[in-house]
């Protein structure tokens, strides 16, 4: 398995790297660190607005995360490094058992997970959600953390980066734990405890909107 190469002295490394290079360019803040559990499995769960999302959220994250990463990255450029810092490849749109089995090893072994359930870039407004977010954490129990990171997509196209000095903003809501619905069946849970989980997520991201005052990207006309 691809996570086997994880090296968690190079993952702190690499994050202690990560902060000065994202201060040096960008007006960055966390909000609310202390909202993320120190220990015990979690699945961070973030809004998806550009390319810088996921760099982001691992470096300013505070604690370490390994993410599930689309599988066509690991062949990029970024690949050793992806693989030297745990991050999990998967076949997204799919069901995708290898990359599933990893993730609950990293919760059952009481480490933290980072998933961004819409699975593609877009408004970061968290208008759907796909199931694997919610899959692991009815399948582990771990706990739920919502994350929303601003400002990391700039004012072109879908590919387009802020502007050096522009802020950027990460922040950490609470934790909460998925209703177990008991006596329903399997595939209506997960539908339901995924819409929970966008709804939830979506809420925060609202929130944080409102608290930073900075405001996702308007959506392309039809």
């Amino acid at each position: 398995m691809e996570t086997r190469s994880y090296r968690p002295r190079l993952v702190d490394a690499s994050r202690k790297f990560g902060v000065g290079l994202a201060h040096t360019l960008y007006a960055v803040k966390t909000l609310h660190g202390e909202r993320m559990p120190q220990d015990g499995p979690v699945i961070v769960v973030s809004n998806h607005l550009g390319f810088l999302d996921g760099p982001l959220v691992f470096v300013l994250a505070p604690r370490r995360l390994r993410f599930l990463v689309k599988r066509s990255y690991f062949s990029s450029a970024w690949g050793v490094l992806l693989r030297a810092t745990g991050q999990i490849p998967i076949d997204q749109n799919s069901a995708d058992r290898e990359a599933l089995t990893a993730a609950r090893e990293v919760l059952t072994s009481g480490g933290g997970l980072g998933i961004f359930p819409e699975g593609t870039r877009g408004s970061g407004a968290v208008e759907t959600a796909q199931q694997g977010a919610a899959f692991l954490a009815q399948a582990t129990g771990a706990r739920i953390v919502p994350v929303a990171v601003l400002g990391t997509k700039g004012s072109g196209g879908r590919d387009s980066w802020p502007k050096l000095r522009d802020p950027l903003r990460l922040v950490v809501g609470q934790p909460f734990t998925l209703d177990k619905r008991r006596g329903m069946p399997g595939r209506e849970r997960l539908r339901l405890a995924t819409e929970e989980l966008r709804g939830r997520l979506a809420s925060h991201v609202d929130d944080a909107v409102r608290e930073t005052g900075l405001t996702l990207p308007a959506a392309p006309p039809e």
